[in-house]
């Protein structure tokens, strides 16, 4: 099968393509293979000959973009070019459009009426989000969809009327994702070396800092294909060990959350480069104040007194990027939180203000709990953002650690660790 991605703005870079994106991840889970991804500008002989093209070679085409009211949507016309049919309007479209309009007190303008028009013979998929519908239509051999490219009208009018009318056609693949986080993907490759097998994939997907492997299970029926597929994703992670934190659906704050909340402990937090990155990650999954107490943003080497009580003498002797600031930090933060486990985070996001021993990229991390304090370095390659989320996440991935009993030391960035 094939995708048609259709928009001036794809192909000049003003806007990144995440619809091809989500689409064959979601194509490749029902069992298909997606053979080939075009962008093509908003040109209506484009869009044609694209589509007449995909359409030879491919059973299934799926394209987004150009159903809207303006006059550099031109994908129906396109459409209807290339099936060498007429545009014909829909009157129930119209009249649903018609009635939202005057439900908000506007006139359905003909720009806008434009959109009830498809092409002739075209079976019309609603759009409960938006008031562009999208369509399908039958191009010789070739069931071809058309969807708005307005993400959130998208996803889900393809989960809702694209899937029921394809997700029964294919049955002999399943798809498993595994998520992880804390090695490169180049050691990630390394560790899985010899897994593939006839009728078995494995595929990378790199989401800084975030390293996901799919393990794609190809076989005569369903049922051996989810089989084999659990089978090997169960060595996937036996071989990535604690570096696995979830499943496709999994969240990395979700998990930490989820850690704590099983364990019924709680969590604060205090930032210094990372500038609440920590706290907006851990807040923004649903129930976190159930575990997460405080997230103290102390960026200048005075909150870190005032609020934490991180001792002068400790900021004027070894600075603030320094073990035992981290230290003072976490034992300060679960102090004032009153949690039971506290983290810190100290360090150089750049692009300036690095030295000979303290280089950008240095990070220190103070980690407390009852049983102790530990204070761990990191040097993390990188700009500035890239630093301050990597060294978010390594935070969080500490207290998962913590809370879950697994070593913390074992980070491939690890430079120095002091208890």
């Amino acid at each position: 099968m094939a995708l048609l991605s259709i928009g001036t703005e794809l192909t000049r870079g003003e806007l990144v393509d995440s619809n091809a994106a989500w689409l064959s991840d979601q194509l490749t889970s029902l069992g298909y293979e997606v053979c080939e991804k075009v962008t093509v500008a908003d040109d209506v002989t484009r869009i044609a000959k694209a589509l007449t093209r995909l359409a030879s070679e491919a059973s299934l085409v799926v394209a987004t973009g150009g159903l809207g009211p303006t006059t550099d949507d031109l994908t129906t016309a396109a459409v209807a070019r290339g099936c060498g049919v007429p545009l014909r309007r829909d009157a129930a479209v119209y009249e649903h459009m018609k009635r939202r309009y005057e439900s908000r007190g506007r006139e359905l303008l003909e720009t806008n009426a434009k959109q009830a028009d498809f092409p002739e013979g075209a079976f019309v998929l609603p759009n409960p989000e938006g008031t562009a519908p999208g369509f399908e239509v039958a191009l010789g051999e070739s069931r071809c969809f058309f969807l708005p490219g307005v993400p959130r009208e998208m996803k889900p009018m393809f989960l809702e009327s694209v899937c029921p009318r394809i997700g029964g056609r294919v049955r002999d693949a399943h798809q498993i994702h595994v998520r992880t986080f804390g090695l490169p993907e180049s050691e990630v490759g390394r560790l899985l070396e010899g897994l593939e097998e006839e009728g078995i994939t494995l595929g990378y997907r790199a989401s800084f800092p975030e390293i996901e492997v799919k393990v794609l299970s190809r076989a005569a029926t369903e049922a051996e294909a989810t089989e084999r597929g659990l089978a090997v994703a169960k060595v996937v992670r036996e071989r990535l060990g604690d570096f696995v934190y979830g499943d496709r659906d999994d969240t990395f704050p979700a998990v930490v959350g989820g850690a704590l909340r099983d364990r019924g402990m709680t969590l604060s937090v205090a930032e210094s480069c990372t500038g609440g990155l920590i706290g907006a990650m851990l807040t923004a999954v649903a129930g976190s104040s159930e575990y997460l107490l405080m997230d103290a943003v102390t960026y200048a080497n005075s909150a870190k007194t005032q609020v934490l009580g991180v001792e002068v003498d400790v900021l004027r002797g070894y600075g603030a990027v320094s073990a035992e600031c981290a230290a003072s930090m976490a034992e300060g933060a679960r102090r004032v939180g009153g949690s039971d486990i506290a983290v810190a985070t100290t360090g150089i996001a750049g692009p300036g203000g690095g030295t000979d021993d303290k280089p950008v990229g240095t990070v220190w991390f103070g980690l407390a709990s009852e049983e102790g304090t530990l204070t761990l370095r990191h040097l993390l390659p990188g700009d500035r953002e890239q630093v301050r989320t990597r060294a978010a996440y390594i935070a969080l991935d500490l207290v998962r650690r913590a809370v879950s009993g697994r070593d913390v030391e074992c980070h491939d960035t690890l430079k120095e660790v002091r208890r």
